[in-house]
């Protein structure tokens, strides 16, 4: 555990670094015409249909969603040309209580390090479960976090159910049990799609939520639950029973629909907690996704969902649904060490004795058992060019070679096609820096990829120099012995993945709550896509967050999910910020890794418990100047707390001279926040609590810019106890932050895959309401660029002829609420919010943006942009 005065001589300048203001990019992909409707009170999903019956109103069912805690339906309608008509009609009727668009969100990008090729392994006998009790781990992360403290008390999860929301689990590899039902580790769940569903098409359920053709899901549940294995690692909580709900077919895409029926399916089957490393842009806690996971929190089931992995773009980036209310998001750490399976090999030199040789097999794959000699293009080790130019006309017949070549320079499609020209089927590269990496090159005559070490390629380069010949027998990578390998990450091993979404929430909230490692990660992978991987993400993190979690709770008798975060919170280290490569003398931002790393064996026996995870202060102008917060002292004897302050990092969110956040890393700086306390040192009697007050004084920063201030309120107990309690605040006015970008907001043809603003005064000839839609209409297409979320957005139709140039109203699909930060762009078929057409004219788009605690009935809380106009015509 840390002790909070190894922090307290924080001091110095700042760190900054240039960085573009971002381009607009897309928010979440909405399906067209696919809706989600909650029901009113006493209505269900079958008097909705049937009221849709009598008023004519043909839909295809997408799910069902009558729950506890949710219920409704949703559906896409079917006659396209009738889509806004029909869903206006259903808006307004009275047994809808809310209706929102199907958003989808694609599988999360996380970065394949390594995959596995060995089919042995793959293929290995079926087992039952092998408990973990008792077993010494060394498994990295699990030293990270404490997690080997409690598995050598015998503390691994057991009788805890962890529902796992992802791309379903292959249950049948030997490592996550072997089979699904009861007694096996995957023993209950569904599939909410099909292997067909794609995000946008209809999902087809089945009882069966294995995983065969995706691979995250099974990575996430050995993560939380791998049974022992060949390569040596278990699960951190290897004696759980996992739930699985399958969301992802076979590639594409996750609606909202079905991750809001996953949740509460996954609630109403009894699971204990529940884990997604699913996500995308939001900011905002009344996303409709988010706020169904939060009413499961507040029926006392833990939810963590993955921060995201779009560091990339800097603060104010917070991922739903890990940006609900109560919901725990969890940050990525980097491993301490970068684990990888290899492939043994041998060599020889002219008679020499063989030696043996690791390598990474890449792709193709089809190296089948092979003995050849090494073909070098030249000698020089330092070449950046090795391989990158045409071979010359002397160069023999490379299909009786293995050809070794150089990482550098040009792609290694380049290099391979070079090589092939000339006849090489299996090529061989060495690295230019250290370790190795799978290399992809797939080119027409290459049948197996390879890599070896820098250290490796050197030495044969010298032997080949030296006019020896180097012979490698190759045993098919498919089926050769595995070599497990972890070396030290000494560049970034311990810090915060760089990848990791940075918050708050455009409320400013805390967010993400915890940091776990999920930065070269190894774990199961489905047997037919090579059984083990390393990969990297938030999505490895929150996995292993829910297992500690299921690790803690197992030893405090309570999945209460407010004490849960609460004690893993106090207990958690922050760490200094590291970009990747250097580590600064500062501590990383709350926005960036929220408590710090997890401690699982301090959390689980602390015997202290704070009310609250984080103290957030808000901005400025909402400035929440002074707040409690209980220590609860559960032990047996008086504890004294010291309370202090140990600032983190403030982070300028904008871009100077713009409206844009910017991108990472952003310009950090030292200066913090001054907080006053009601006392600095507490005495808490024994099974009593005591409040401490805090006062904030935010730091003198150019508010203009909103930098977000953090820190930790630290607490050093009588008893050992080191405890910390993030905060965070936002310097400026929310309020008065831009979040339009005029520049980005303009008018475009909906047949411009590109979405290029156009010029004024172009005629757009349409269907009118009941006709049919020729092949190659195009449509006026309206795009709205958002610098920064707005809860509240318009798109208005304004006459340009006439005596009447007021607003007609939004455009159908307008008003759209709380969305996040990026581009939103809709098409115009004519029809109003109110489900009437405009008549044909000539019309501009308003569109209006509402500011960041903006109030929708005053037009001067909006930022306003109108587009060149347009004319419509109907047919």
């Amino acid at each position: 555990m840390v002790h909070w005065t190894s922090f307290l001589p924080i001091l110095g300048g700042a760190f900054s670094a240039a960085a573009a203001a971002p381009s607009v990019e897309p928010t979440a992909q909405v399906v067209p015409g696919a809706y989600i409707v909650e029901l009113a009170e006493n209505h269900d999903s079958d008097s909705f249909y049937k009221t849709l019956g009598s008023d004519d109103v043909a839909v295809n069912h997408r799910l069902k969603l009558d729950y506890k805690l949710f219920k409704g339906t949703s559906f896409q309608l079917k006659n396209v040309s009738d889509v806004d008509a029909a869903a206006a009609k259903i808006a307004n009727m009275d047994i809808v209580k809310q209706i929102w668009p199907v958003r989808v969100f694609h599988v999360p990008n996380d970065e394949v390090i390594w995959k596995g090729t060995d089919l042995n392994l793959a293929q290995s006998a079926l087992q039952k479960r092998q408990s973990g009790e008792n077993s010494t781990d060394t498994f990295s992360t699990h030293v990270m976090t404490q997690v080997d403290k409690l598995r050598a008390q015998g503390i691994t999860g057991k009788g805890t159910k962890i529902a796992v929301i992802d791309t379903g689990i292959d249950y049948l590899h030997p490592a996550l049990g072997g089979g699904f039902g009861a007694g096996h580790l995957v023993a209950y769940g569904t599939d909410l799609v099909g292997d067909n569903y794609s995000g946008f098409n209809t999902p087809v359920p089945d009882d069966d939520p294995i995983d065969e053709c995706e691979g995250h899901g099974s990575h996430v549940a050995g993560i939380i639950a791998a049974q022992t294995n060949p390569l040596g690692f278990t699960g951190a909580a290897p004696d759980v029973t996992l739930g699985a709900y399958r969301v992802f077919g076979c590639g594409g895409s996750a609606g909202n629909d079905v991750l809001i029926a996953a949740y509460n399916q996954a609630f109403e089957d009894g699971s204990d907690i529940i884990t997604a490393s699913i996500g995308g842009a939001s900011g905002w806690t009344e996303d409709p996704w988010a706020v169904a996971v939060s009413r499961i929190v507040e029926q006392g089931v833990p939810c963590l969902v993955s921060a995201g992995n779009d560091g990339d773009h800097g603060l104010f980036y917070a991922s739903t649904a890990a940006n609900g209310k109560g919901v725990t998001a969890v940050a990525s750490i980097d491993n301490t060490e970068s684990p990888q399976v290899l492939v043994v090999g041998e060599y020889s030199t002219d008679n020499s004795s063989t030696e043996e040789f690791k390598w990474t097999a890449g792709s193709p794959l089809d190296w089948g058992n092979v003995t050849l000699p090494l073909w070098n293009v030249n000698n020089n080790v330092n070449d950046t060019a090795n391989g990158c130019d045409a071979y010359p006309d002397d160069t023999p017949d490379l299909s009786q070679y293995i050809v070794l070549i150089r990482r550098g320079s040009c792609t290694f499609v380049q290099k391979a096609t070079n090589a092939a020209a000339k006849g090489a089927k299996y090529l061989m590269f060495y690295n230019n820096v250290a370790g190795l990496i799978s290399v992809t090159a797939a080119v027409d005559g290459i049948v197996g990829v390879g890599m070896v070490t820098a250290e490796q390629g050197g030495e044969w380069i010298a032997a080949l120099k030296s006019g020896t010949t180097v012979t490698l027998e190759i045993t098919d990578p498919k089926t050769a012995a595995p070599a497990f390998v972890s070396n030290p990450n000494l560049a970034s091993g311990g810090f915060v993945s760089t990848y990791t979404s940075w918050g708050p929430t455009f409320e400013a909230d805390v967010k993400p709550q915890l940091a776990a490692p999920g930065g070269q990660i190894l774990s199961t992978y489905p047997r037919a896509l090579g059984a083990y991987a390393v990969l990297s993400g938030t999505s490895m993190a929150c996995p292993l967050a829910a297992a500690i979690t299921a690790l803690v709770a197992e030893v405090r008798g309570t999945f209460d999910p407010t004490e849960l975060e609460n004690v893993l919170s106090a207990t958690s280290n922050p760490n200094l910020f590291n970009d990747g490569a250097t580590t600064y003398p500062y501590l990383a931002p709350v926005a960036q890794q929220g408590s710090g790393l997890l401690q699982a064996y301090d959390a689980a026996y602390t015997k202290t418990v704070l009310s609250v995870s984080s103290l957030a202060f808000n901005d400025t102008e909402n400035l929440i100047e002074t707040t409690n917060f209980t220590i609860k002292n559960t032990g047996a004897d008086d504890i004294t707390y010291s309370v202090a302050n140990v600032v983190a990092a403030s982070g300028y969110t904008l871009e100077e001279g713009t409206i844009f956040p910017a991108a990472f890393p952003n310009e950090l700086v030292t200066q913090g926040a001054e907080l006053t306390f009601s006392e600095t040192k507490v005495t808490v009697p024994a099974g009593g609590e005591a409040a401490v007050s805090v006062t904030v004084s935010p730091p003198s920063l150019d508010g203009k810019r909103l930098p977000v201030y953090s820190g930790y309120v630290t607490l050093n107990g009588t008893n050992g106890d080191s405890l910390s309690l993030p905060y965070l605040g936002v310097v400026g006015n929310l309020h008065d932050a831009t979040v339009l970008s005029e520049a980005d907001t303009y008018l475009t043809r909906s047949d411009d895959p590109s979405l290029s603003p156009i010029a004024a005064n172009q005629t757009f000839t349409i269907p009118s309401n009941n006709g049919t839609i020729p092949n190659g209409t195009v449509y006026p297409q309206v795009y709205i660029g958002l610098a920064l979320g707005s809860p509240f957005v318009k798109a208005e139709i304004i006459p340009q002829t006439g005596y009447n140039t007021s607003s007609l109203g939004n455009i159908f699909g307008f008003p759209q609420v709380y969305q996040a930060r990026g581009a939103v762009s809709n098409s115009w078929n004519g029809q109003l919010e109110d489900g009437s057409f405009a008549p044909a004219g000539t019309y501009s788009f308003k569109v209006s943006a509402l500011h960041i605690f903006g109030d929708a009935s005053d037009e001067k809380d909006f930022d306003t942009k109108q587009t060149v106009s347009f004319t419509i015509k109907y047919v």
